[in-house]
């Protein structure tokens, strides 16, 4: 049987990201995932300013496009666009980049093994036996990576108390589109999908089109995802590849382990829940799981998960609670002078909250987190009547 410190299962950002960390540190790990790299994955495949400061490499060999100017619309009305001086968002392909960090966690000394199946699973108080392609695998640590729809966090009693929430998404050839206004632009429309919104994010020779929300959206989301293609001036049975996918939220506090097992990325519900991006999530808990691992302090994975996480999440949910109840509110707070300086450094990494905003965004900013605290009042009160 072979022995390793640890067993990451799923190399996507998050599992080859850890495998990568704990590499380099000097830990025998085995990577491992059931598809052969490299494959697709649905993803708007964009790496936010502050996720690119957590990737333990640098992406830019499968970066496709950078995005410096967001446009923002209303109900495909009412719109406005706003310009940054340096990149926002860098664009690349999860096919690309899944496959260039799995090939980067290999290469630091990680023992990657991809379109293999994990069988016979077995976690006990020293670590976990399993069978891996046929091989008789022990490690001390169980790693959790393999995404929205993993096996790990089931395992541990973690993956039922995770809300999730649905996207579909397509691509279109970008000459399809207007280029000169979409080849450094992200199109984002707000409030046409309950508990999300709808995207155009280019890429190097296509757009991806894509509409995201609650789980509850899910027998809707083909009709959402044509209105987005029609307000694009494209049909819905233009678009190719189209694929549906979770966005696993974590509850704030939620744990992401058990014993010798933690979870990361997807498979801990690292979703950003306002924007539905999960990237820099994956990056900063890869970083932390390492950590704990190479200390030997598992137990204190989940506090400090928190401690990097807690604080931003909170605001997204606040946010997303304002979006779905108070959309036109919002989308002027959004468009008020100074807020997408706010937005910029909140993308970028340099701003932690918006509650740390200065200057004229200020009292847009506290109109949104009224706007949140109202609409989550309505919500309690009306779970309050429902147990009544």
């Amino acid at each position: 049987m072979q022995a390793y410190d640890a067993l990451v299962i799923g190399a996507g950002p998050a599992g080859s990201s850890t495998a990568t960390y704990l590499a380099r540190a000097g830990a025998r790990v085995l990577l491992v995932d059931k598809a052969r790299f490299p494959r697709d994955k649905p993803c708007g495949g964009g790496l936010t300013g502050r996720a690119l400061k957590r990737i333990p490499v640098d992406p830019s060999p499968v970066v496709e496009r950078d995005v410096d100017r967001f446009e923002l619309r209303l109900r495909y009305g009412p719109r406005f666009a706003r310009t940054h001086d340096e990149p926002l968002i860098r664009m690349t392909q999860r096919r690309q980049l899944d496959a260039f960090l799995a090939d980067h966690a290999a290469a630091a000394g990680a023992d990657l093994r991809d379109g293999v199946h994990v069988e016979a699973v077995e976690i006990d108080d020293s670590g976990v036996t399993a069978r891996i392609g046929g091989d008789g695998v022990r490690a001390d640590v169980l790693v959790g990576a393999d995404g929205a729809n993993g096996l790990v966090a089931r395992r541990i009693g973690v993956g039922e108390t995770i809300v999730r929430g649905v996207a579909l998404e397509g691509n279109v050839p970008l000459e399809r589109l207007r280029v000169a206004s979409v080849e450094r632009t992200a199109v984002i429309e707000l409030a046409v999908v309950p508990g999300g919104y709808g995207w155009v994010f280019p890429k190097g020779d296509h757009a991806n089109l894509g509409v995201g929300g609650w789980g509850a959206e899910g027998p809707r989301l083909r009709e959402h995802l044509a209105r987005l293609a029609r307000a694009h001036g494209i049909e819905l049975e233009s678009l190719t590849e189209v694929r549906g996918h979770r966005l696993p939220m974590r509850r704030l506090g939620t744990p992401a382990g058990a014993g010798r097992t933690l979870l990361v990325g997807d498979a801990a519900g690292l979703v950003d829940p306002l924007s539905g991006d999960g990237m820099y999530e994956a990056f900063v808990s890869a970083r932390l799981a390492a950590d704990a691992i190479v200390t030997g302090d598992l137990g204190g994975y989940t506090a400090a998960l928190s401690a990097m996480l807690d604080r931003h999440a909170s605001a997204s949910w606040a946010a997303k609670r304002a979006f779905d109840r108070h959309p036109r509110a919002v989308f002027a707070a959004a468009r008020a002078p100074g807020v997408f300086r706010v937005v910029a450094g909140l993308l970028c990494g340099a701003v932690a909250h918006p509650a740390d905003a200065r200057g004229i965004a200020r009292g847009p900013l506290k109109l949104v987190a009224r706007l949140a605290g109202q609409a989550q009042s309505s919500a309690s009160a009306s779970a309050s009547s429902d147990v009544a």
